[in-house]
Formats: C-alpha cells, sequence, structure tokens
C-alpha cells in the first residue's frame, strides 16, 4: 500500500465522539471574551476565560486572522403559485472574481444550491423591494445544473451595486445545526469584529471570541497581527459520508494572502499561529504552491491546491524555499498578492509547514476539520474533547475556544 493510499483508508468513525444536543451553542455569550478557553500546550490541558489569552500566547508571535465577512447568502423568491423558493448563493461565476462581481450593477451569475428546487422547473422569478426609497426588481434565472448547485443569473434594475442588493434582499446564514432562524442579533454576534471582505457564507468563527480590547492586549506582548482572506463556503459543513476519507470531496475556497504578509512568514518562520482552521487551511497552502512554482505545475490562469496533493507530491523544499518562490513570483509579475483556490484536506500524519498553534472552537463528530485538529495535536484530541464535555464548555459555532501550542 503506498502513502496516499495510507491516508485514503483513515476511516471517519474513528473520529466521532457523542455530543448531546443541549451542548451546543445556539447563541453567543453576551461579551464575546467571556467565553472559555481551553488551552493545550505539549499535551497540558489548562482552561481560562478568553479575555486571557494572550497570557497563553508565547512573545513574538504572530497570529493570523482571516478578515472575510458573511454574505447575506440566502435569497427567498415566491412563485405565483405561491412555492417559496430560496437561492442560496456560494460563489460568482460571471465575473468569477468576488470583488468585481460585488461591484456589478445590472447582473451577475453565481453557484447556488436552490432549496424547494422541484418547484422550481424553469422560468424566471421575480422578488420586489426597496434600498433608499428606490424601487428595485431582482430577477433569478437558472443557467445550468451541475451536482447538486446551480448557476443562477441575478439580474436587477437600479443601477445599485450587487453587494447592495444581497445585503438589502438576502438573509444572513447561520450554521444548519443552530435549527433556528436568524435573528437580528446575528447580524453582528455571526461576524468577526475584523471582517472586512465580504464572500463568505460562514464565519470563521475562531475569530468570533476576539474583541478590540484582546486584540489591543496583543501588542504587549510583541504579538503581531496579520489578515488574510478565505471565503468560506458551505461545503464547511458537509458531513463525511463515506466510510473512509477516500470517498469524500473537499469544497474549493478562496485564498487571498498579501505578498507582506508571506515575507514576514520568511522573516520570522517560528511563532506563526492561525486563528481558526480557515487561516490553517489557507497558509498551509502556501507551502503546496510555492512547490508548484519549483515543479513547473502551477497553473497562472487557474492557481489552486487540490485535495491529495500534500499527499502525492515529496516536499522537497524547506518552507522558506517555497514561500520565496511567491514573493519572486509576485515579483515577477507585479502583483501585491497570491490568490488562489485550495482543496487541501489537512489529515491525520500531515507535517505542518507554517504554522506552529492555532485558535479553533470545538467541531463537530465525523468533520474534516476534527481530522485536521487531530493532524496536529494527534490522539489527544480525544482527552481534549473528552475534558471540554466534562466542564461544561460550549460546543461548535457559537461555543468556547481553544488554543493549541506545540
Amino acid at each position: 500500500m503506498n502513502i496516499l493510499s495510507t491516508y485514503k483508508e483513515i476511516k471517519i468513525a474513528d473520529f466521532t465522539y457523542d455530543l448531546p444536543d443541549e451542548r451546543i451553542a445556539k447563541y453567543p455569550l453576551t461579551k464575546r471574551d467571556t467565553s472559555k478557553l481551553l488551552t493545550w500546550t505539549n499535551g497540558k490541558i489548562a482552561e481560562d476565560t478568553f479575555g486571557n489569552c494572550v497570557t497563553h500566547l508565547p512573545e513574538n508571535a504572530q497570529l493570523v486572522f482571516n478578515n472575510t465577512r458573511v454574505i447575506h447568502a440566502r435569497l427567498f423568491f415566491r412563485k405565483e403559485t405561491g412555492a417559496k423558493i430560496e437561492i442560496f448563493c456560494l460563489e460568482p461565476v460571471h465575473p468569477a472574481d468576488y470583488q468585481i462581481s460585488f461591484q456589478e450593477t445590472e447582473k451577475v451569475s453565481w453557484k447556488c444550491m436552490v432549496g424547494n428546487s422541484k418547484k422550481w422547473k424553469e422560468g424566471i422569478l421575480k422578488n420586489e423591494f426597496q434600498i433608499n426609497g428606490k424601487p428595485v426588481v431582482l430577477s433569478a434565472e437558472k443557467k445550468g445544473q451541475q451536482g447538486n448547485s446551480f448557476e443562477i443569473e441575478l439580474i436587477w434594475t437600479g443601477g445599485f451595486h450587487f453587494s447592495e442588493i444581497i445585503e438589502k434582499a438576502g438573509q444572513l446564514p447561520i450554521p444548519p445545526y443552530l435549527n433556528r432562524d436568524t435573528e437580528d442579533s446575528d447580524e453582528e454576534s455571526y461576524q468577526t469584529v475584523y471582517a472586512k471582505i465580504d464572500g463568505s457564507v460562514a464565519a470563521p468563527t475562531a475569530g468570533l471570541h476576539f474583541t478590540d480590547t484582546v486584540l489591543n492586549q496583543l501588542s504587549t506582548k510583541n504579538i503581531s497581527t496579520k489578515e488574510i482572506t478565505l471565503h468560506v463556503g458551505a461545503g464547511t459543513f458537509q458531513p463525511v459520508k463515506s466510510e473512509t476519507i477516500s470517498g469524500h470531496t473537499m469544497h474549493h475556497e478562496q485564498v487571498i494572502i498579501p505578498k507582506s504578509i508571506i515575507e514576514s512568514f520568511i522573516l520570522n518562520p517560528e511563532n506563526t499561529i492561525a486563528v481558526g482552521t480557515t487561516s490553517v487551511r489557507s497558509l498551509e497552502s502556501l507551502y503546496w504552491i510555492g512547490l508548484q512554482l519549483e515543479n513547473g505545475t502551477f497553473n497562472a490562469n487557474s492557481p489552486e491546491v487540490k485535495q491529495w496533493e500534500p499527499y502525492e507530491t515529496v516536499a522537497k523544499l524547506s518552507t522558506i524555499e517555497a514561500l520565496q518562490n511567491i514573493v519572486n513570483y509576485l515579483d515577477q509579475t507585479k502583483l501585491d498578492a497570491i490568490q488562489f483556490s485550495t482543496q487541501i484536506i489537512i489529515l491525520p500524519g500531515y507535517t505542518f509547514k507554517i504554522i506552529c498553534g492555532m485558535f479553533t472552537n470545538f467541531h463537530q463528530p465525523q468533520s474534516t476539520l476534527l481530522l485536521l485538529i487531530s493532524a496536529f495535536i494527534g490522539e489527544n484530541w480525544k482527552e481534549v474533547y473528552n475534558y471540554a464535555l466534562a466542564n461544561d464548555f460550549r460546543f461548535l459555532s457559537y461555543g468556547d475556544s481553544n488554543l493549541y501550542l506545540k
């Protein structure tokens, strides 16, 4: 059996635990930084409140945040028959760039999931509303189907940017396992305090614990903060339904990392701590982009890190060499950031190239995120989760936090 086959035969049933519904936090705490913090440092478990997280971080560390912002991705329409149709916007197709799409003033096409799609075989759906007193008509038409998703063309009147259209007509999506409707309070609580770049359909929830107060405290230990962007897709909630991980297809997510941040990793490669699994996946993907540039397999027109790439490619470069390849490429192309798609899956046995620690929440049983945690702390994940269950920690998106350090 080759190395790749060994990874693919990992059984998802080995990464489960009993999560009672009452342990799932349905709402956040009133004050973000009063949440509990479980720390795991080289095998030692302790607990604190998140407001004290700075005391657990090494001096000169660099924290990397995902500054994506959750959009109002759920659009609702009614057919003339009265049937309610939900269009869940996942990612832009035409134009494919998020920021360009949000700046469009007449029409866009997005990859979408469609709720109650059997009631919408054909035709154009319309939704009428107002923005600043000006009437708007938003139309939706199916343009194609791929698997369970559709390409939907959205056309509107009024000359508003698509960002304004979706903000007004759409609804903020909250995780399905909360089993409740979106409420007004979610508009603030389901965004990080540093959210800036529109594009996600789910929050990078490890960052929800941070407050301006906590961020200001970081400077007292000479801890720097850096921002990257990964637009979180709905696939983050996709359960692993196959017996082994070989049968699971990871979702693609768009990543943007500025050149200046990559340069800082080269200068200080030892103390990078990711805030959230989205930041982990983004940062670790960098190494494989740098290796592609070395191997001549980098696709400048559509750069991506594929799901199994880390397990079928020889990691022949040091981290600094791989990162330097990216900086050289950006210099040559006169770009100030690397933008790519990542499908990376991080499994037990993976060798981390960039990070030495991470903040993260408690994840669902049998999820790829739990596999990522196991990749970082090994079988210790069971001890961590058993401790959390026995000590009244709150789980999932609005739950409590972990800090893992090696």
